[in-house]
């Protein structure tokens, strides 16, 4: 699914651009206790992961699963914070609403065997060329002179009489 971002600013880049999403899912447990997502630094995109919910797999056992992520804050550091506390008994599933991070970003079961799943959405982002957007905007505003010559003038409705 692509889509033009008109609030491109919020993602902290300047002029045009557009936005794709991708499903993303990864699971955690003993055996795998991390997984650093990364984009791709060879094109001019950029990449964020948008964390949805947090829940227990199949078979967790009665034990806290602590989860945290890591990644880059304002001043370019690396900070660590715990996004989940999950527990089989009392809470199962966390949902995180749209907490979005630019990659990379590294998530990591801090305490706890899982399986955790983690699911989401996988934001890329690139800048549009000015030929690109100024065709497409023409085309969309000759479509909409079409619809307006195909409309017919609003007629009041008529009343029924009564007997």
């Amino acid at each position: 699914m692509s889509f033009e971002d008109a609030d491109s600013s919020d993602l902290g880049l300047s002029g045009p651009s557009t936005m794709e999403r991708f499903l993303f899912s990864c699971e955690l447990s003993s055996k795998v206790p991390f997984f650093t997502f990364q984009g791709d630094e060879e094109d001019d995109t950029e990449h964020f992961l948008e964390f949805r919910t947090v829940c227990l797999g199949e078979g967790a056992k009665e034990e806290s699963n602590v989860v945290e992520v890591t990644a880059m804050n304002h001043q370019g550091k690396n900070i660590s914070v715990p996004i989940a506390n999950l527990h089989i008994n009392c809470l199962p599933m966390v949902s995180l609403g749209e907490f979005e991070l630019k990659a990379p970003v590294t998530i990591r079961l801090k305490a706890g065997t899982g399986p955790v799943n983690i699911s989401g959405l996988h934001f890329i982002s690139s800048q549009a060329e000015e030929s690109d957007l100024s065709g497409d905007e023409d085309d969309d505003d000759d479509e909409l002179e079409d619809d307006d010559e195909d409309l017919s003038p609003i007629k009041p409705a008529k009343k029924k009489q009564k007997l």
